[in-house]
């Protein structure tokens, strides 16, 4: 229309728009060329100051990245130069095209119109539009659809469905001022795998950036490329079919301390509007352990260190405490995340010398060196171990190919399963080993590697390990990060007499036993900062508006069943209502509560 007003004009802006379409393309393309999944709404998610640090430490824009575009960029105006000024279009044609794309565009027609999804998420992911991919994902983000029902409405009923004959349900006492506010009945089922300890034990929690269950112990479908791991899970509790709350590293410390809802985009991301609460390091704090967290990288990133101070943590040690002497990771483009993983556990031992200690201690680890662009200390070294583990797992040559694709992450993987051996060994030669208990699990699934399903990218192993343990049990129950701080305070409750409320707003309800492959669990999971869309309940699965039953080795195959469709559906938008609450009014914790309990705010 503007060309029969201003052909020139229209000519111009036409070749502008062709041009940014394609430049947005070849932005979106590199990024999942590096991540191997799309860019979404996700983006929305982060400060400018993180997405700086992030493009930075993955490997920065390299001045042959830089030189191509420029090339390409070259060529499209190139070719532009010679678009046409005028095309004959007859009128029905010029009539019916833009009637079409209108219908489609208001019918969504178009979303009923796919082919067979493949059996692998990656293939699907890989086959996406991905500037479609990033505008549809932008819409919803910033108008996002109505609900089918009006989940904030006082009268909604169906505080997760009728689900009790395969999951439990929680019965909340807070009204909409409180919405996961409730009695604490989480049984203790840690204490009967323990020797009793004359004093409290301490903590030590490990969690390992992108350690994903695909490649991870016996029976990972990728192949077991953490030996050291392995073996130390056959002397442990061992959780196989363990899954993070997140998708992504912003989610695991509110999930794992706190068993604290996402909130919008992220307990996280809410900042200095983080509502009180209490955690497993405020309590046990006030209980009177001493609390530290450690991190290769900068606590800042993604608010933690703001969340850590929050919670009255006695140190906070990341890229900033480290004195001189220690060797941080291989630059990138002058780029770094920080210090490598035995750098971090040098440094947490430097900290924490052998001394009578009056008090025990709850000491959190956070590891970075498995995380792109994975560039690792002893590069060759590794990625020699890495040829030498794909013969170990009797690997033909044709899927050695495949895998030296991924060289450089199965490579990070093998060096931090190696760290994590000279840090139990370490411990080993401590007096406080005998009474430590440590917890090692992924913060989430590395994702740069691709993925079978989209519970894949949750599926995290779980090991609790000690010299308290009386038996090496493996438990193919399905638990998650929600339901470890409740397990460890009950377990201390239970067998040292620790004080903790009988009210809580714990999302989780404690870790499930049970050997059998189960879930009783029923639990929401934060994809991106944008993206909740994933809810788990008994075996099944929701993801957006599609529904898995996930097998007892964790694949998940497509059901088309309305009726658990609909249980899980019910389920997930009485979690979203109560979840819209926090940050915008709602309260985690009554001070009554607070003040009982946990230290006083400075």
């Amino acid at each position: 229309m503007l060309a029969l007003i201003y052909p020139r004009l229209s000519k111009i802006l036409l070749k502008i728009f062709i041009l940014i379409v394609i430049i947005i393309q070849i932005g979106l393309v590199q990024y999942f060329n590096t991540s191997l999944v799309p860019l979404g709404a996700d983006l929305y998610g982060y400060s400018i100051a993180d997405i700086k640090q992030t493009v930075g430490a993955s490997g920065g824009i390299s001045f042959q990245l830089v030189a191509s575009f420029i090339l390409l960029i070259a060529l499209v105006l190139a070719g532009l130069k010679f678009l046409p000024g005028k095309i004959k279009v007859p009128l029905w044609l010029g009539i019916m095209l833009p009637a079409l794309s209108l219908f489609f565009l208001v019918s969504g027609a178009l979303q009923q119109i796919h082919g067979k999804p493949f059996r692998s998420d990656f293939a699907n992911n890989l086959m996406l539009n991905k500037t479609d991919y990033f505008f549809e994902s932008s819409y919803t983000h910033f108008y996002p659809p109505d609900e089918e029902e009006d989940i904030y409405s006082d009268a909604y009923i169906g505080d997760y469905g009728d689900t009790k004959t395969t999951t439990t349900s929680f019965k909340y006492i807070g009204g909409s001022e409180y919405p996961f506010f409730r009695e604490i009945d989480d049984q203790d089922v840690l204490t009967p795998f323990f020797n009793h300890s004359e004093t409290r034990p301490n903590i030590v929690i490990v969690l390992v950036e992108g350690l994903g269950r695909a490649f991870t112990n016996e029976g990972g479908y990728l192949g077991n490329f953490t030996p050291f791991l392995d073996s130390l899970s056959g002397k442990s509790l061992y959780w196989k079919n363990f899954l993070s709350e997140g998708g992504r590293t912003f989610a695991v410390l509110p999930s794992l301390v706190g068993s604290l809802p996402f909130s919008k985009n992220g307990f996280l991301e809410l900042g200095n509007q983080m509502p009180p609460h209490a955690s497993l390091y405020s309590l046990l704090k006030f209980n009177g352990y001493t609390t530290s967290f450690y991190y290769g990288g900068d606590a800042a990133f993604d608010n933690m260190s703001l969340f850590l101070k929050r919670n009255h943590v006695d140190e906070i040690n990341d890229i900033k405490s480290f004195p001189q002497g220690y060797v941080k990771l291989p630059t990138s483009n002058g780029f770094s995340w920080g210090y490598n993983d035995e750098e971090l556990f040098r440094h947490y031992f430097a900290n924490r010398a052998e001394k009578e200690s009056k008090s025990p201690e709850l000491s959190i680890i956070l590891t970075v060196s498995s995380h792109n662009p994975f560039l690792i200390n002893d590069q060759d070294k590794y990625i020699k171990k890495f040829e030498q583990r794909m013969d170990e797992l009797g690997f033909v040559e044709s899927k050695k190919d495949i895998y030296r694709n991924y060289k450089l992450q199965y490579s990070s993987i093998l060096y931090t399963d190696d760290a994590l051996r000279g840090f139990i060994n370490s411990y080993k030669k401590r007096k406080d080993f005998a009474n430590t208990i440590f917890v090692i699990t992924g913060d989430h699934r590395m994702p740069e590697i691709p993925m079978s399903s989209k519970i894949d990218r949750y599926h995290v192993p779980l090991i609790i390990y000690s010299p308290l343990l009386k038996r090496n049990t493996q438990f193919a129950s399905i638990s998650t990060h929600f339901d470890i701080a409740p397990s460890i305070l009950s377990f201390l409750k239970n067998s040292h007499k620790l004080k903790v409320p009988n009210q809580a707003s714990w999302m989780g309800e404690g870790l499930d036993t049970a050997r059998n492959f189960r879930n009783i669990h029923q639990y929401p999971l934060i994809q991106t900062k944008t993206d909740i869309i994933d809810f788990i309940m008994g075996e099944y699965h929701l993801n957006g508006t599609s529904l898995y039953k996930m097998t007892p080795d964790m694949q998940e195959e497509p059901v088309e069943d309305r009726s658990m469709y609909n249980k899980l559906k019910n389920a997930f938008d009485n979690f979203k209502r109560r979840n819209a609450g926090v940050g915008n009014g709602a309260v985690i914790l009554p001070d009554s509560v607070l003040r009982k309990y946990t230290q006083p705010s400075n």
